[in-house]
């Protein structure tokens, strides 16, 4: 199934996406709704909440009086601890409860007001953020929620700010407008990107794509969407893989200011070959299915044997975010050049500046292909020149790869 985490400020209009989301046959999962849920009368909940606040958070019917539980916490943060640890856990138990019951193939959409603050982003496919400027959410408040402005703004300071948001997103809903065309950027969103994602996890296969190398400037978002894809990546694995490997931003989006196709790249270092085969259904499930028959870089590329080049690769089944995910094992050669490559770019103006003249050039010579790979192939008499150079770097600058994983 496709998860999602859905986020926003306080008046943002998150709950318009969540209603429409699941309008279009989406599963939620409303965290707002299991937190009140999880403390009704009768529940463990309310108990533990009693017996941490006392019996003067109760109303005359036996429920929890929420106004007075916000007056004892808003402001202090060890109260709010305390409530945060009894409510949190039991509102997790119970998504994942809903989540574990939904059925094969479906987009399942949890919403969560406090996503950024507890930290859950690594733990959906895709974070969805509803954004509006902060203004306009205070005048949201003022005006259908009657709260005063000290109360509003009071309200959005003690959640994370903006910029926060906007960080942890993989989508940005923009809702600065009218609700139609809010729903209509919801439409687009499920029609073009969660619905052939969902249907491409459940095949177990990769987002198409077509058409020849297109190269874009530069972005300064390439270096945070790779560490957001980086964490993912990792959370998914079994927790006793976790610590034998790591995930390395490598390629042409990963050297700034080089342009590049649209397309990050990421390397996951294992001990051998045999962890990467163990690892590969959990890489599924997360959205990174095998691509089969790539089992080696090219080998044309000058090494006493081509056989210590072998690698797995695995790409993305998101439509939105094409990434390929080279898995290598520690201290092979394509291991080693990849991460040694990227440096020496990344050091050197004029190495980086040469690349990017080749690339021009093939990219205009395959822009009428129907896919990269030759252009990919016609970089490999380039790579082999190289070598030397870049052997030479190496050795001057001091450069040492980084320690295998044990």
């Amino acid at each position: 199934m496709l998860k999602i985490g859905l986020t926003g400020g306080i008046a943002s209009g998150k709950s318009a996406v969540a209603s429409r989301l699941r309008e279009r046959g989406a599963v939620l999962v409303d965290a707002d709704a299991l937190a009140r849920e999880v403390v009704e009368p009768g529940t463990v909940g309310l108990q533990r909440i009693v017996a941490e606040f006392g019996d003067d958070v109760l109303g005359a019917d036996g429920r929890l009086d929420r106004p007075k539980l916000g007056a004892l916490v808003f402001g202090d943060s060890p109260r709010l601890a305390a409530l945060n640890g009894i409510v949190h856990p039991l509102v997790r138990s119970r998504a994942a409860a809903i989540v574990a019951g939904a059925p094969e193939g479906a987009v399942v959409v949890q919403d969560i007001p406090l996503l950024v603050e507890t930290g859950q982003g690594t733990d959906f496919h895709l974070v969805l953020v509803v954004d509006a400027p902060e203004e306009i959410r205070l005048q949201r408040m003022l005006e259908h929620r009657g709260m005063t402005e000290e109360a509003a703004r009071s309200r959005m300071a003690a959640q994370a700010t903006r910029e926060e948001r906007l960080a942890a997103a993989d989508v940005v809903l923009d809702n600065s407008g009218t609700l139609e065309q809010l729903v209509a950027e919801v439409d687009r969103l499920w029609d073009d990107r969660l619905a052939p994602f969902a249907r491409n996890l459940s095949a177990g296969q990769r987002a198409g794509r077509v058409g020849g190398p297109v190269l874009v400037p530069s972005r300064v978002e390439w270096a945070r969407e790779a560490r957001r894809l980086m964490n993912r990546i990792v959370k998914a694995l079994p927790a006793g893989q976790q610590d034998t490997v790591t995930v390395d931003h490598i390629g042409s989006t990963s050297v700034p200011g080089l342009d590049a196709k649209d397309v990050i790249d990421l390397q996951l270092t294992v001990p051998d070959l045999d962890v990467a085969d163990a690892l590969a259904p959990a890489l599924a499930a997360a959205g990174y299915p095998l691509i089969p028959g790539i089992t080696a870089d090219n080998p044309k590329r000058s090494h006493p044997n081509p056989e210590d080049w072998r690698k797995r690769i695995h790409a993305n089944a998101d439509p939105g975010r094409p990434v390929n995910l080279h898995i290598r094992a520690a201290g092979s050669p394509g291991w080693r050049f990849a991460l040694c490559f990227r440096d020496w770019l990344r050091a050197e103006p004029a190495a980086a500046a040469e690349y990017l003249a080749l690339k021009r050039r093939l990219a205009a010579a395959h822009a009428a292909d129907m896919s990269t790979a030759d252009y990919a192939e016609a970089k490999e008499d380039w790579f082999t020149a190289i070598e030397e150079p870049l052997e030479r770097w190496v050795k001057q600058s001091g450069w040492e790869p980084p320690s295998p994983v044990s």
